[in-house]
């Protein structure tokens, strides 16, 4: 039987899962799908589609000889991958169709590769530059006047081990990806696995607040210190680079605080949008940033927005943030948001039922800081008051926390709702046919519209198809006749209406 696209790369995954880590898997890999596989010229195409290109350039560094034998292995020697490359490119762009890449030849740094589609990321340059060599480690034992530990600003070069300030919760492990952050989250990985040795240096990841950018910036320090690839770590915010050179200033002591930066294999700064304003901090920064990028050593930055909407920083030193790879995180979706919740209750070890987790999931949406603090304000609720953790529970403690996004829950989301449990089209119930199926889902949606909202047995009508009112009454009395005398049905009905009540606002 001829084999489909996706059994081929299924068997080419199998392969190459034995001869990669899981982590590697999981980035590198798992995200591709297949597209394609037919004959051509006496040769087997498989094409599958990489999200960026981005993953093309790394495949192709790392994986080039893995990938070559695992087609022929799969396919035979007349077996061929091919690549539908998508790029991220900036908004204003053009874009058109996408090339297709193949590996079967040597590595093509400088192919063209137009865009599939459009993001605020920018298109990342082909790979080329060699690990830098590092320098020796440098580090501060010197205290300021209130007897603070002072890790930045010291008396000379000495040869110790250098305090990274990173928090050691924040690893790859943890990060939940999504669409959201998916490419910002590969390209951290990859910047973690040679920090200095790709083209996304400045890497600038961006968005708005609580979206995971600290963890996501400390987890290339975390990693790149667990696996040795770089000798010395720093992460800062940007209010305490400015303190800490603002004192050098006070001490005249601005060629060691200048000295110090230099040194660092990796520095990962937060929150550059902070900069603004502070014309001699800019200014300090930006010969820094010029001293490491000259001698390959690798930057990685955060801000709240864009470099191009950061407000009060000096065009040349924007400029330089614009140099390697800007990625945005956004807003986690929903899927997303339920991950992230399941991992915070492992973490602490709570049991808790879907229904909770879905409908916490559902009603906030705003960052992943407002999620967490959602869960642990329930679950510290449930442990001083003695009561388990229920849907009844966390509607009553997160009350307050909602009523910012709470809306009146609308006809057309129950339809919605009733039409995704019921697989029925949402139109059809809106329609004449008297299909018997469809009239169940019809006759399910009115009951819900009846007892959920407050609008009147003439407008629920009206938003079935101009119905009236007398057809309203009949659907919502077969309903509850149905459920006192037939049970499938009656938790069909109930589950329906848990699902409702999850995206009640």
């Amino acid at each position: 039987m001829e084999q489909s696209a996706e059994q081929v790369w299924g068997a080419c995954l199998e392969h190459i899962q034995e001869h990669v880590s899981r982590q590697s898997f999981k980035t590198w890999f798992e995200p591709l799908t297949a597209q394609s596989i037919e004959e051509d010229d006496n040769l087997r195409k498989l094409t599958v589609q990489l999200p960026s290109r981005f993953y093309y350039e790394w495949l192709e560094e790392h994986y080039y000889s893995l990938l070559r034998k695992t087609v022929t292995k799969v396919l035979g020697e007349n077996g061929r991958l091919f690549y539908d490359i998508v790029v991220e490119q900036e908004a204003d762009t053009d874009v058109s169709a996408a090339d297709q890449h193949t590996v079967s030849r040597p590595p093509t740094r400088s192919a063209s590769t137009p865009s599939t589609e459009q993001s605020s990321a920018g298109s990342p340059q082909p790979t080329g530059a060699q690990p830098p060599s590092r320098s020796s480690s440098v580090s501060s034992e010197s205290s300021d006047e209130e007897g603070i530990r002072n890790p930045f600003a010291i008396p000379g070069i000495q040869k110790a081990e250098i305090d990274s300030q990173l928090n050691s919760n924040y690893t790859f492990d943890r990060f939940i990806q999504g669409d959201c952050n998916r490419l910002a989250r590969s390209a951290a990985w990859a910047i973690s696995q040679e920090p200095g040795g790709t083209s996304y240096n400045p890497f600038l990841v961006y968005g708005g607040v609580g979206l995971g950018k600290t963890h996501l910036i400390q987890s290339i320090g975390n990693q790149a210190k667990e696996e040795e690839t770089a000798d010395t770590v720093l992460y800062v915010s940007s209010e305490r680079f400015t303190t800490e050179f603002v004192q050098s200033i006070q001490r005249n002591r601005i060629n060691e605080f200048s000295m110090f930066y230099r040194q660092i294999d990796l520095l990962i700064v937060d929150d550059v949008q902070f900069f603004s304003g502070k014309e001699k901090t800019q200014e300090e920064f930006f010969h820094i940033f010029n001293a490491l990028h000259q001698s390959g050593k690798q930057i990685v930055l955060s801000a709240d927005r864009s470099p191009r909407e950061i407000d009060g920083i000096e065009e040349r030193l924007l400029s330089r943030f614009k140099w390697g790879l800007s990625a945005d995180v956004q807003s986690p979706g929903l899927e997303t948001r339920i991950a992230i919740l399941q991992r915070k209750a492992e973490d602490d070890n709570i049991d808790l039922d879907q229904e909770v987790i879905e409908f916490i999931a559902h009603n906030i949406k705003s960052n992943i800081r407002e999620l967490e603090g959602a869960l642990i304000r329930l679950m510290a609720h449930a442990s001083l008051h003695q009561r388990d953790i229920d849907l009844g529970l966390a509607k009553e403690v997160l009350r307050d926390l909602m009523k910012d996004v709470q809306v009146s829950l609308t006809i057309e989301e129950i339809q919605r709702t009733v039409c995704e449990y019921l697989d029925i089209a949402e139109d059809l119930i809106r329609a004449k046919t008297r299909k018997r199926e469809v009239v169940r889902a019809r006759q399910i949606a009115m009951y819900f519209c009846k007892e959920m909202t407050q609008h009147s047995l003439k407008t629920i009508g009206l938003h079935f198809g101009g119905r009236d009112h007398s057809t309203v009454i009949h659907a919502v009395k077969t309903v509850e006749d149905q459920v006192e005398t037939d049970e499938q049905f009656r938790d069909t009905v109930d589950q329906i209406g848990r699902k409702i009540e999850l995206r009640a606002r």
